[in-house]
């Protein structure tokens, strides 16, 4: 028996998260979601997902600070992490940031359709 996955989305524009969790729900994925930083760094600790999507951009705690806090964490150290942002890769700190991990994927909002970020969490949970 397959086992649901469970996927948190720390997303603050509405209207994304909301569609993210829609299709992914459709996919049999069990979501989570979070508005800001900090309630996505609190439901991350407690809840442990299987995989995280995660904006940089965000109020209360941004996704840069929630990525280091996560990995400081035993779990977080191993839990897949997906980068949805609209910064352009070519900033530098942002690229060392993120990519220090195999465990982190970094895709730029307006490079993916919604159909391709599924395609990546699918695979990344095989």
């Amino acid at each position: 028996m397959k086992t649901q996955k469970t996927i948190l989305i720390i997303e603050d524009e509405k209207y994304l998260r909301e569609a993210v969790v829609d299709i992914l729900h459709s996919k049999n994925f069990i979501m989570l979601q979070a508005k800001n930083g900090k309630d996505g760094l609190k439901i991350a600790l407690t809840k442990h997902p299987d995989l995280i999507l995660l904006d940089i951009i965000m109020p209360e705690m941004d996704g840069t600070t929630v990525l280091k806090k996560i990995r400081e964490d035993a779990w977080g150290k191993t839990v897949q992490i997906i980068i949805l942002t609209n910064l352009n890769k070519t900033n530098e700190q942002f690229l060392i940031d993120t990519e220090k991990n195999e465990l982190t994927q970094c895709l730029i909002k307006s490079d993916w359709k919604l159909y391709d970020i599924v395609k990546k969490i699918e695979e990344l949970l095989k």
